[in-house]
């Protein structure tokens, strides 16, 4: 408020000198006031609308919450432009920003010595780069800001282990160095262990280096706009077309609502000009007259939209801003679904997945659905479980809502309710792939899967993946593509779900990847984007490469009761082709079609490459599937029969 103050001292001794009677001088005195807000609020539009500088990642100005303004967007959001990485300070620690995903509210950060560990860095350069951590606050700690470490950044830690015997450092001189690798979890407050489904890391003779490397690249944080009152105050605001501001000089940081450009004052406002103010000052008394008519009708209609504004769920609103209600499936009461599955009846539970339970469901219509309710295992019951559990689920319906195919599964609507969230799928009353090739065989019976199916099966995948990848712009990586999370129909067909992991793949201008944290399940999670976090289409064709195994071999994609180095199936089959021993791992029931396999085993060794440049793309793995089929003529006239695309190849 320093700029009113300033007009008010001197403004008023030329207003003593006049006989300005006191209704007007208040009402001048509000215009003042009204006219030196509007000034700030000016600031943060101007700036919003016109700075064209440099800002990495970003192409133009920041969006909200982010700002490079003082005073303006959120005061934990506030960046120091520059090139070729701004700068945002969490609790103190100044860190790098590499990327922002508005899609999940994620950001990859990489931490920088702040100014005052400086001179203490210098006394210490026998030690390693990670030292300045120790000085300020002894491990990087999130836990007074928005933000929160991802499970998958928490998850690269978690597993990590120095190889015995350790081999420590000068501990009396660089004790920092000893305490991470002893416990490298210590690096960052708030990350215990995870049971998250990564692959195991295994040990790490340099543990310090490996954790400089790790900070490096990056650590994935996400923010959860539901948890943080800014954002409910600030939607308030934006009702009312505000600006959403802070006050810098408030220790408290008190959020500010700066008034709509409709509301600034008019230059000539301030002009010096006696006679012009009187005038105004009476043009404002009489508008006081006829404001006051219409104040009960407005402030009556006001409190009604800001109730609704404030009521409306947070999930849906996300949902609209990022597309067009139109385009959106349809929305479900949590009542109708209630009622469509028994009450969620246990016994018409068809199984868990990652973060919910599917019920089998009726709908009034008589439609037969498949019901996904989230929010109902232990991990979501925490607040970054529901979290996780809300980003995933508008994750999944901004993705099928965008996508139509055979071989995907279909969205048919969602419900948003503080009870739980809730997805409606198709129905696939068969099973999952993992049930016909691993089930109880008096449920499944596997020797009904013969060569003929198995291939059908797997060149419906590869359409599927070749369609996510090359027919949607821009491309969706499902990220988990796994036996569980393919469905198949009575007739053998199959429906590639669960998309809650999918991501969009919007590469940066200067690289053909994404840089995002490693998520998928153990045994198709691709090495290579594991330990790069670095996303492309091939991490998919790395997990279709492990379905093709367990469709040539009838083994799991990870069996600990195997020996340790073949746990993963893609390890030890790979071992087996390199040693020209494949036919100790293909299914005995396969015996017959023993030269088809292992063409089709071939490609599956091209796709599970530890590299991803030595692996094929998905439409050059549905151009070899087709070869391979027109090599082998028992297999016509089961292909023959399937529709769409495959019937026409």
């Amino acid at each position: 408020m320093t700029l009113a103050s300033t007009t008010l001292s001197t403004t008023l001794p030329s207003l003593k000198k006049s006989s300005m009677p006191p209704l007007p001088l208040l009402g001048f005195i509000f215009l003042l006031l009204s006219d030196a807000a509007s000034v700030s609020a000016h600031s943060c539009h101007s700036i919003s609308s016109s700075s064209s500088s440099s800002c990495p990642p970003f192409k133009s100005t920041p969006p909200f919450p982010f700002s490079s303004s003082p005073g303006c967007g959120h005061p934990a959001f506030h960046l120091k432009c520059s090139t070729p990485y701004s700068t945002i300070s969490i609790a103190n620690l100044s860190f790098t920003l590499r990327s922002y995903d508005p899609n999940s509210s994620t950001l990859l950060l990489s931490p920088q010595p702040s100014p005052t560990t400086i001179g203490a860095i210098t006394s210490l350069d026998n030690c390693s780069s990670l030292h300045f951590l120790s000085i300020p606050s002894r491990s990087i700690n999130f836990s007074a800001s928005p933000f929160r470490v991802s499970d998958s950044s928490c998850s690269r830690i978690s597993v990590l282990r120095a190889c015995s015997p350790l081999k420590l450092p000068n501990c009396s001189h660089c004790p920092w160095d000893c305490k991470l690798i002893k416990d490298p979890l210590r690096l960052i407050h708030g990350c215990g262990i995870t049971h998250s489904p990564l692959s195991p890391q295994g040990c790490q003779s340099d543990v310090v280096g490996y954790l400089d490397e790790y900070l490096r690249r990056g650590i994935e944080v996400e923010f959860d706009v539901a948890q943080d009152s800014y954002f409910s105050s600030c939607r308030d605001c934006q009702v009312k077309n505000g600006v959403c501001g802070f006050n810098d000089t408030d220790p408290s940081k008190q959020f500010i609502c700066f008034p709509s450009k409709s509301r600034f004052s008019p230059p000539w406002i301030r002009e010096e000009n006696p006679n012009l103010v009187a005038i105004l000052c009476t043009i404002f008394a009489l508008a006081c007259l006829l404001i006051a008519v219409a104040v009960g009708a407005t402030i009556f209609r006001s409190r009604r939209v800001n109730s609704l504004a404030i009521e409306e769920d947070p999930t849906t609103v996300f949902l609209r801003r990022h597309r067009s209600a139109s385009l959106l499936p349809p929305v479900f009461t949590y009542e109708e679904l209630e009622a469509s599955t028994n009450k969620f009846d246990p016994k018409r539970k068809l199984g868990d997945g990652g973060f919910g339970s599917v019920y089998l469901g009726q709908l009034t219509d008589g439609r037969i659905v498949a019901v996904k309710y989230l929010h109902t295992n232990k991990h979501a019951a925490t607040a970054n479980g529901r979290a996780f559990s809300a980003k995933s689920f508008c994750n999944e319906i901004l993705i099928l809502s965008s996508i139509n195919h055979q071989n995907l599964v279909r969205l048919h609507g969602y419900c948003s309710d503080a009870r739980g969230l809730l997805l409606v799928y198709d129905y696939v009353p068969n099973g999952t792939l993992a049930d016909h090739l691993h089930g109880p065989k008096s449920v499944y019976r596997k020797g009904s899967l013969t060569w003929q199916v198995r291939f059908d099966i797997a060149f419906q995948i590869a359409l599927a993946v070749e369609y996510l990848h090359f027919a949607v712009k821009p491309p969706i990586v499902h990220r988990d593509i796994t036996s569980s999370n393919i469905f198949v129909e009575k007739d053998m067909r199959v429906k590639v779900g669960d998309f809650g992991l999918s991501r969009l793949l919007v590469f940066p201008e200067t690289s053909g990847f994404v840089w995002t944290g490693p998520q998928g399940t153990p045994g198709y999670l691709d090495p290579d984007y594991h330990s790069s976090f670095r996303l492309t289409e091939k991490s998919d064709v790395y997990s279709f490469g492990v379905v093709l195994l367990e469709l040539i071999t009838g083994l799991k994609a990870v069996d600990q009761n195997r020996d340790k180095s073949n746990i993963a199936l893609a390890d030890l089959v790979v071992t087996k082709i390199q040693m020209g021993l494949l036919h100790q791992v293909v299914d005995p029931v396969l015996e017959d079609s023993i030269e088809v396999v292992e063409a089709v085993a071939e490609l599956a060794f091209r796709c599970v490459a530890a590299e991803k440049d030595d692996r094929p793309h998905s439409k050059e793995v549905v151009e070899e599937l087709r070869r391979i089929r027109g090599r082998t003529r028992g297999l016509r006239g089961t292909i023959s029969n399937l529709g769409g695309d495959v019937a026409n190849v």
